[in-house]
């Protein structure tokens, strides 16, 4: 590989370049051992790799684009139009990630906004999409990488984990909703679009396959069914029926979390650096993990902080909130950027304008609230586990 695909793969994959070369330092202090096998969580793994397949199979079949389509029928006026694409992204989000919401959504806008001869709304509306996303996806385990790994190394029950997330998601909604109806009542055409590709009853009968492979993996999350029985599953799906899926999986998004696993492992194995985290967070969590999250991204900040402390709530929102902020604190940002970018007329300079702005003023938002609240509901989970090879 030559300096230039060196360069362009480095930047297309910073955060696992960056995981990748911090892991194999962090081996230099603590030498593989048999203690290398305890780190990775493999039930995380499994789960974000199965979920990912299904929502490879349902986007292969066009149903977000039908779902898109469906909705945008119905917008009469600007702010109708700004409210369906924004809040596709919110609701979606929760079910089927912030990452395939924006690459479901996102294009579609652009196209849809060309062809409206809506250029100028492009900025603020996507901007919009990608809070709207980041945010949406917070209400639920499997709304993005974050949650599903704290939600399952937590042992906590749904009703937990929708006591933390609820109060962020809904001001969040509230204060989407009125942007959106700020957009202004503009009359406008939205044109029925075909849908890229029609469903025979062999895609009918591949859609409902894949339903219930989603339930599958919902139980598996939700602790109903056993995570390797679901895996197999999967496995014999994919490899017979949709076997091109597997080939376009975001497999350096495993590899980044194998990474951090090694490095969190190693540095708990650290005692300087152990305790000092530890008192770092302590009565200080969310901020700090906000904090961590503009740096280094929410989900390897997840990762990383989990090691360290038990207050798993209080962690949940700070890197749910801690995706508001730069374009590298949650990486489905730069899916929307990139998009953007690519587009006719892009203006780079007044997106990140408009996107730091719109995202500092959400995450004061969404940390008043969680100044304000109460309590922040705290799983008893019991100490940190100590570790025999330390």
């Amino acid at each position: 590989m030559n300096k230039e695909k060196l360069i362009a793969f480095f930047k297309k994959e910073t955060i696992l370049c960056i995981s990748g070369i911090l892991a194999f330092v962090s081996a230099f202090i603590i030498p593989p051992d048999a203690g290398y096998m305890e780190y990775c969580d493999f039930k995380v793994l499994i789960l974000l790799f199965c979920l990912m397949a299904v929502m490879g199979g349902f986007q292969q079949l066009g149903v977000f684009d039908r779902m898109a389509n469906l909705l945008l029928a119905r917008a009469r006026k600007m702010r109708q139009l700004a409210t369906t694409l924004v809040m596709l992204c919110f609701f979606s989000a929760m079910f089927v990630t912030n990452d395939v919401a924006l690459i479901t959504f996102v294009p579609f806008t652009i196209m849809l906004l060309e062809r409206a001869n809506l250029r100028e709304k492009m900025i603020p509306i996507i901007v919009l999409q990608t809070i709207a996303a980041n945010l949406g996806s917070m209400l639920t385990p499997v709304g993005n990488p974050q949650n599903l790994f704290l939600y399952t190394i937590s042992g906590m029950g749904m009703g937990e984990f929708f006591a933390i997330t609820l109060p962020y998601v809904g001001v969040s909604y509230f204060f989407l909703y009125v942007l959106c109806y700020l957009q202004g009542r503009t009359p406008l055409q939205t044109e029925k679009q075909e849908p890229k590709r029609q469903w025979t009853s062999h895609d009918k009968g591949f859609l409902v396959a894949l339903g219930l492979l989603f339930i599958l993996c919902l139980l598996a999350v939700f602790h109903l069914a056993p995570h390797q029985v679901v895996l197999v599953v999967i496995l014999v799906w994919f490899i017979f029926f949709q076997k091109g899926i597997l080939k376009d999986l975001d497999y350096n998004l495993l590899l980044t979390f194998i990474f951090f696993f090694i490095l969190i492992g190693n540095l708990g194995r650290i005692s300087a650096v152990r305790n000092t985290l530890q008192e770092l967070l302590l009565g200080r969590e969310v901020i700090v993990s906000f904090l961590a999250s503009q740096f280094i991204s929410n989900v390897p900040a997840a990762v990383l902080l989990s090691e360290f402390t038990d207050s798993y709530a209080s962690l949940i929102a700070g890197v749910n909130i801690g995706g508001l902020g730069t374009l590298i604190a949650s990486m489905a940002s730069l899916i929307s950027y990139k998009y953007y970018a690519q587009a006719e007329g892009a203006r780079k300079g007044k997106y990140m304008i408009h996107f730091t702005i719109w995202n500092i003023i959400f995450a004061v938002v969404l940390l008043a609230v969680n100044y304000f609240l109460p309590y922040l509901p705290e799983v008893p989970l019991g100490h940190l586990p100590d570790f025999p090879f330390i």
